[in-house]
């Protein structure tokens, strides 16, 4: 949270001050949502009861920045692969809010070739990548323990673009059939 530094801002640059408070306060906003999902059992009930389109589009409107999200599934995959798609999703909105600096975002969620796409899109800094923290690594490291792909375009300057893909599995657990990669995900984008 950058309410340190808008305290120091204050008295020579009160707009930056304000632009800083206004995003700590979107971060905040959105770790006290994070807590009461927490609390109600990391397995969202919106999740449960409505499926990825519901449970993501109430994850964008807790974002920081305004977040279009495009969910094209014909039917829903099975609940693991679901809600690894959720918490995956999840977790890059809260990048956006965070640390990108963006004024737009969107959200493309989509099958293709028995694989589950997820494309999160901003407008932001750029300059985010797998080396970078824990966070990015964690994702990709978890996507590919499911047979999963995790790609990041992120120049200096931004936009970033992370695209993630999953095996389809249907919500009987059978796997979609040509279940196989389909390559590199970023190339499938619908960016």
């Amino acid at each position: 949270m950058g309410l340190g530094l808008a305290k120091e801002k204050l008295l020579e640059d009160p707009d930056a001050a304000a632009t800083m408070v206004a995003e700590a306060h979107g971060e905040v906003k959105l770790a006290l949502q994070e807590l009461r999902d927490l609390a109600r059992g990391i397995h969202p009930a919106v999740l449960t009861d409505r499926g990825l389109d519901a449970a993501l589009s109430s994850v964008a409107s807790r974002c920081t920045v305004p977040v279009k999200v495009t969910v094209d599934l014909d039917e829903r995959p099975a609940a693991a692969i679901e809600g690894i798609a959720y918490f995956t999703v999840s977790e890059l909105l809260q990048n956006v809010s965070k640390h990108s600096r963006a004024r737009s975002a969107a959200v493309d969620v989509w099958r293709s070739e028995g694989r589950l796409f997820m494309q999160v899109w901003d407008d932001g800094r750029g300059g985010a990548s797998l080396d970078g923290g824990t966070g990015m690594r964690g994702l990709a490291d978890r996507l590919g323990a499911v047979d999963g792909l995790f790609v990041v375009e992120s120049p200096e300057g931004g936009p970033t673009t992370v695209t993630a893909e999953l095996p389809w599995r249907h919500r009987s657990g059978a796997p979609a059939e040509g279940g196989r990669r389909a390559g590199k995900a970023s190339a499938r984008g619908r960016r």
